[in-house]
C-alpha cells in the first residue's frame, strides 16, 4: 500500500511570492500576519458537518478536520489569496494556476505536463463549499472556452483571522478615501464603494482577456514554429525563403540583394528555434 507522503508531491508547501514584489496595503500586511500566527486550517471555522446515517436511519452529526496535507496546502493558499486581494473588489486578483504555483502546489509529469489540481480541488472541494470563497467562470469567446475563475474572498475568509466585517468595511472606506484622494488630485469626481467595486472587477476582467489573447497568441506561434523546426533544417530555410519572397516586393527584393535575403533567412530560422523552445512569460 502507498503511503501519502509518497503520493503527496510537496508534504510542506508556503507561498513565496512573486519576483515583482508589489508593497500591499497595510491592512492586507495586517491579515497575512495575523494568518502566519493562527493556524487557519484547525481553527473551528475549517471543522465541517457530515451527515453520517445510521442503522435505524437516524442522522448523526459528526465533525471531521482536514487531513495535514490539505491543512499544509491551505495556510499557504490564504497567504497567496491575501496578497493578491485587491480590497476595493473583493476579488482576488491572480488566477488558480499562479496561486498553485506560488505555493508550490503544483506538479508537472514527466510529459511536461502542469497540474494544479491539489489547489484546484482544495478550492473548489474545501474552500467554496464552506463560504470561505466564492468562485465566478466567465465564458472565453476567442477561445471557446472558460477563462480563470474569478475568486472573491468573504468576510467568513477574514473571521479565519479574527477580523471582522467592521474592520473590513473600514478598510475598503479607507481604500476608497486613498483612491477619491487621487481622483480629485486629478480634478476628477470622486466615487462610492459601488463604482470602485465595479471598476476593479472591471479592470481584472480586462486584463484577463489581454493575458488569454496574448498567452493564445504566443502558444500558436509556437506550435508553428515547433512545427516547422521539426521538419530538416534545409527544408525548413526553404519554406522561410519562400515567406520571405511572398512577403516582400520586387524593390524590397531587389534591393535585399541574395546576401541581404539569406541573413533575413538566418535571422528567421534563429528566431523560430528560440520561440520554439520557450514558455510563456507568465511573471
Amino acid at each position: 500500500m502507498i503511503s501519502r507522503k509518497c503520493y503527496i508531491h510537496n508534504p510542506n508547501p508556503r507561498f513565496v511570492p512573486p519576483k515583482n514584489n508589489k508593497r500591499r496595503p497595510y491592512f492586507i500586511c495586517h491579515a497575512m500576519k495575523k494568518a502566519s500566527e493562527i493556524d487557519v486550517a484547525r481553527c473551528e471555522l475549517t471543522y465541517f458537518l457530515q451527515i453520517k446515517k445510521t442503522q435505524n436511519s437516524n442522522s448523526l452529526k459528526t465533525f471531521r478536520r482536514l487531513n495535514e496535507h490539505r491543512a499544509c496546502a491551505m495556510r499557504a493558499m490564504v497567504l497567496a489569496m491575501l496578497y493578491h486581494f485587491n480590497i476595493s473588489s473583493e476579488l482576488v486578483q491572480a488566477s488558480v494556476e499562479q496561486l498553485s504555483d506560488e505555493c508550490g502546489l503544483s506538479t508537472l509529469s514527466k510529459a511536461g505536463n502542469k497540474s494544479i489540481t491539489r489547489a484546484s480541488r482544495l478550492i473548489t472541494n474545501f474552500m467554496e463549499p464552506m463560504g470561505f470563497v466564492t468562485c465566478k467562470k466567465t465564458w472565453d469567446k476567442i477561445l471557446g472556452n472558460y477563462m480563470p475563475k474569478m475568486i472573491t474572498l468573504t468576510p467568513l475568509f477574514f473571521m479565519l483571522l479574527d477580523i471582522s466585517e467592521k474592520n473590513l468595511i473600514n478598510a475598503k472606506q479607507q481604500q476608497l478615501g486613498w483612491i477619491n484622494k487621487n481622483l480629485i488630485s486629478k480634478g476628477l469626481k470622486p466615487i462610492t464603494m459601488l463604482d470602485a467595486k465595479r471598476r476593479s472587477k472591471d479592470a481584472q476582467i480586462k486584463n484577463i482577456f489581454k493575458y488569454r489573447i496574448s498567452r493564445h497568441a504566443f502558444y500558436k506561434k509556437k506550435r508553428n514554429a515547433q512545427r516547422l523546426i521539426s521538419l530538416d533544417e534545409k527544408e525548413a530555410r526553404q519554406t522561410i525563403l519562400r515567406a520571405l519572397v511572398a512577403k516582400y516586393s520586387i524593390s524590397e527584393l531587389t534591393k535585399l540583394g541574395p546576401n541581404g535575403l539569406k541573413k533575413q533567412v538566418n535571422i528567421s530560422y534563429y528566431y523560430l528555434r528560440k520561440i520554439a523552445t520557450n514558455t510563456y512569460p507568465d511573471n
